[in-house]
């Protein structure tokens, strides 16, 4: 369609540019949360020499232990004694590798009993998380 000065008629094409820019400003919010929902629960753990880094695979469960004693399957929180029902449905599922995050504040006494219902629940399978040593160069 054609537009003529002299004609008075509807433009029949579609102005495609609010829509670009809702889409860019969708995108731009979509950059900046994306971090933050990928924030896990904040531990601080012990330092060693030999550490590999952690996967980022969905077939491991991170169980953590903080500094207040309290424990958490990924990120949902566990009572202790609950904590050997919910394991062994874990265990159920084939060849899931647990790692233990446990803050380096936690009593020896509380992170041996969470072992202990990891292996009551069956699960083999299971990792120590800690960071790495700092490197003092002086």
């Amino acid at each position: 369609m054609e537009f003529n000065p002299h004609k008075k008629g509807y433009i029949a094409d579609i102005n495609v540019t609010p829509f670009v820019d809702v889409m860019l400003v969708l995108l731009i919010i979509f950059m900046v949360t994306a971090p933050l929902l990928t924030q896990g629960v904040e531990v601080d753990l012990p330092q060693t020499q030999t550490v590999e880094t952690l996967p980022e695979d969905s077939q491991e469960i991170i169980l953590t232990v903080k500094k207040d004693g309290s424990v958490l399957i990924d990120e949902y929180e566990v009572p202790l004694g609950e904590l050997d029902a919910h394991l062994e449905k874990l265990a159920k599922q084939k060849e899931k590798l647990l790692y233990l995050r446990a803050d380096k504040a936690v009593p020896y006494g509380v992170v041996v009993q969470v072992m202990a219902a990891v292996k009551r629940a069956g699960i083999s399978k299971l990792g120590v998380v800690a960071e790495p040593e700092k490197q003092d160069r002086s």
